[in-house]
């Protein structure tokens, strides 16, 4: 697999995601029908204009979504136990159809499972970023790993 391990993980230790991804006009429109979310700042052209933002929004939560999906290949790609949990996650700028997303991650803290003596926690800190470098997501969360098999 191509995730790391528990002890791969170092505090510290940053990663510039090699995804990028362009958001579209079907992405957030099928993604807020298909959550239920009838948002007109999502789904209607014409409220939208009518807005600060002068157009649709992107769904932050396909934001956090594609934030996240772009950081698994590089460290958590069958590695991990499962997610225990995502904090602070803010969106300081809209995201629009055409903007192009990447994401960089940062290993925040390390400590070993209490219930698990073949796992660990790892706090990550996630961000997305735009076509103009400008951050339009981030996020904090734990993830449980497994630990290199002996």
């Amino acid at each position: 697999m191509a995730g790391l391990y528990f002890e791969d993980f170092s505090v510290g230790q940053e990663f510039r995601h090699p995804l990028t991804r362009t958001v579209t006009e079907m992405d957030n429109t099928l993604f807020s029908l298909l959550t239920l979310n009838p948002q007109p700042l999502h789904i209607d052209a014409h409220f939208s204009e009518k807005t600060e933002f002068g157009q649709r929004i992107f769904n932050s939560l396909y934001t956090l979504g594609i934030m996240i999906g772009m950081t698994v290949y590089d460290t958590t790609m069958g590695t991990t136990v499962a997610n225990l949990g995502m904090t602070d996650v803010t969106f300081p700028k809209p995201v629009f159809h055409g903007d192009t997303l990447r994401a960089t991650t940062k290993v925040l803290s390390l400590r070993e499972s209490k219930s698990r003596p073949k796992a660990g926690i790892v706090e990550f800190e996630h961000h997305a970023l735009n076509q103009n470098d400008e951050i339009v997501g981030k996020c904090r969360r734990m993830a449980m790993m497994h630990k290199r098999p002996v």
